[in-house]
């Protein structure tokens, strides 16, 4: 007997969008894509295509067009749709026209029936992932970030070129702000699971170049170095879009560095923030603790505190429905 069929809504038809359900076509990760836009017809543009892969692809993904009241028999709804920072704005920068976006697509979403998983990717993601929370009502394991997964999948690309091995041997994760705040956590960095700050003390002359605070500059500013050149990013975070879903759909639960609301752990609450989660069928089913060290403790709660100055600056209207 055929199982239920899994089946996603992705909200914005964008580069980030369109990147995104390319990746999910490609990799047979859903049964169902609907995409949804502002504009009817550049989502049905972009179902048409995608549809047109289905004789090249191993599996065949039904692809078509919506609107957010359709979303109820939805499993994970992914948002997308948001505001680009302009040259030498912040990702912050964003975040009044972000929260407008929000707030009428939640709504419309919640108000059709939708009972699945949100998976989000507008930024200010973090403050973004948190108003989704609140207005929603749904609980907190419910309602992911995106967060620091490209973060954390851009560090492992950069040591990967520095250790010359394949980026899946490294492990390591950026924590806290998807944006300037962020850090990351070299106390818990492994390469082939020997931690990286062990590697460099035992083979100090072949690594004595390697600036690790070098390492976690070009991490934050990977996302710029893109942006400035073409625009916009959206394979990387498609891709980690399509990541995140599979591990809900297929049950997997893989950890993965998520924007989770935060309820103690780290010290933290009312906040929403980067941190390694165990993904599963049910959401988020499990946050990881780590055991940072002093230093990084200092690092995440300064991050924290620049998120929820973010989140405090919304209006009552936009943390619920």
């Amino acid at each position: 007997m055929k199982s239920k069929s899994r089946r996603v809504a992705i909200v914005g038809s964008g580069m980030v969008g369109s990147s995104c359900a390319y990746s999910m076509v490609n990799q047979a990760v859903c049964d169902e894509i609907m995409m949804i836009d502002r504009t009817y017809d550049r989502a049905m543009a972009q179902a048409l295509d995608l549809s047109h892969c289905m004789d090249f692809t191993g599996t065949r993904t039904k692809v078509y067009a919506g609107t957010a009241s359709d979303c109820a028999g939805m499993d994970v709804v992914i948002l997308t749709a948001g505001a680009n920072p302009k040259p030498g704005q912040t990702r912050l920068d964003v975040l009044d026209a972000a929260a407008v976006i929000t707030r009428e697509i939640v709504t419309e979403i919640m108000a059709g029936g939708f009972d699945g998983i949100f998976v989000v990717a507008a930024n200010p993601v973090d403050i973004v992932t948190y108003m989704v929370w609140q207005i929603s009502g749904l609980p907190r394991h419910r309602v992911i970030g995106t967060g620091t997964s490209i973060d954390s999948s851009r560090l492992k690309t950069l040591l990967s070129e520095v250790f010359t091995i394949d980026p899946r041997s490294v492990n390591g994760y950026a924590l806290g702000e998807h944006g300037e705040s962020q850090f990351v956590a070299w106390s818990h960095v492994t390469i082939g699971g020997k931690p990286i700050l062990q590697i460099m003390e035992q083979h100090r002359e072949r690594f004595s170049s390697l600036d690790l605070e070098d390492i976690a500059r070009k991490t934050k500013d990977a996302g710029w170095e893109i942006f400035t050149r073409k625009g916009s990013t959206h394979f990387g975070i498609g891709s980690a879009l399509a990541y995140i879903t599979r591990s809900i759909l297929n049950d997997e639960h893989k950890i993965i560095a998520v924007s989770a609301i935060l309820d103690g752990e780290y010290g933290q609450s009312g906040v929403c923030a980067g941190v390694p989660a165990i993904i599963s069928g049910s959401g988020i089913q499990e946050l990881l603790e780590l055991n940072l060290s002093d230093s990084e403790m200092v690092k995440f709660g300064a991050s924290c505190g620049i998120i929820r100055s973010g989140i405090d600056s919304l209006q009552p209207g936009d943390k619920t429905l």
